[in-house]
């Protein structure tokens, strides 16, 4: 991919669901080794597509051809009185990584969570991933003293 072709933020639409879905796969497997179920990840985007009081997704393309996905969703702050945005689900093909994807990616859900009233944006990460560690930190993210914790059902 050629890293200098223009990289343009757009809404997905129910014509996105396979790359959407073929990132979320992906991802799961390149960060935690984890293969995850075609069909469930499919009902799963489907899911919020047809439910923008989820969330969203954005896609980033160069050449007319989608490179990188994030999904964002919501969390109602009582000590804010207002919304985190949540990334979740970055993704950036293997040809287009170091080119700005995500950079694009995140300036263009900073600029809708502002918009928004949003009162910030918030993700997690893989404890040893420390290129995207860097990354995050390189845009302006802290590091919480937040550890999280799950019980899946």
């Amino acid at each position: 991919m050629n890293a200098a072709a223009a990289i343009a933020i757009r809404d997905a639409t129910p014509a996105d669901l396979s790359f959407l879905v073929a990132s979320a796969r992906a991802m799961a497997l390149e960060t935690e080794t984890k293969s995850l179920a075609e069909a469930v990840v499919t009902a799963g985007v489907a899911g919020l597509l047809a439910r923008a009081e989820r969330g969203f997704y954005l896609v980033a393309e160069q050449a007319r051809r989608s490179v990188g996905t994030l999904m964002v969703t919501y969390e109602w702050s009582d000590w804010r009185n207002g919304d985190f945005w949540w990334i979740q689900s970055v993704y950036v093909t293997a040809d287009a990584r170091r080119g700005g994807v995500f950079r694009a990616l995140y300036a263009e859900t900073a600029r809708r969570a502002r918009a928004a009233g949003a009162v910030g944006l918030r993700l997690y990460v893989e404890q040893d991933n420390a290129r995207a560690q860097a990354t995050y930190a390189a845009l302006g993210m802290q590091r919480t003293h937040y550890a999280l914790y799950e019980a899946l059902f």
